[in-house]
């Protein structure tokens, strides 16, 4: 007979040693890279960050998940007004992903971007391939992190350029051979 665990049973304490294994774990699975965009209501300015945890939920409704830095401007802005966009950037953007991670004050200085009518947060226009904007839904806190359900209310596609990823602590692109 197998041994079945639940997971109560695999918890135990977490070592201080496990968070720079588990981000060495995570490092190793490639992944696309996004901006998440958000206006604050209060003092109508956009915010916006790289990330790279994000994935889909559902497709019906369409959910995205993002994890994002709890006491992030960028989270306060996604919570004050219940809503964000999800720039998926192409192969050209890494600048942009380099820009949108370093916390510089000046992102939307030096990047070109719009805020259509009906849109959940700032749309990158020369570094996204497609947009989702997105209605939030639910939260959950985990650790540092909260995790924000969006449903997306509206697609956006600037074109078919390769995606930009992120894996190994480096950037790369998707190789054109692989459609």
């Amino acid at each position: 007979m197998d041994a079945i665990s639940t997971p109560g049973e695999l918890r135990g304490p977490v070592s201080e040693a496990m968070s720079p294994r588990f981000r060495a774990f995570m490092a190793g699975f490639p992944t696309g890279v996004a901006v998440v965009t958000a206006v604050d209501p209060g003092e109508d300015r956009p915010w916006g960050m790289t990330c790279s945890s994000l994935c889909s939920v559902a497709v019906d409704p369409p959910t995205l998940l993002v994890g994002m830095r709890v006491g992030s401007p960028t989270l306060d802005a996604v919570l004050g007004s219940g809503a964000f966009a999800v720039n998926l950037l192409h192969a050209a953007g890494r600048p942009t992903a380099e820009r949108f991670a370093s916390g510089a004050q000046d992102r939307f200085h030096a990047t070109a971007w719009d805020f259509p009518d009906g849109a959940a947060g700032p749309h990158l226009t020369k570094d996204a391939h497609s947009v989702a904007d997105c209605a939030v839904a639910r939260t959950v806190r985990v650790g540092g992190q909260r995790i924000v359900f969006g449903e997306v209310v509206r697609l956006t596609e600037f074109g078919d350029a390769l995606p930009l990823l992120y894996g190994r602590r480096r950037f790369a692109s998707w190789p054109p051979d692989a459609g």
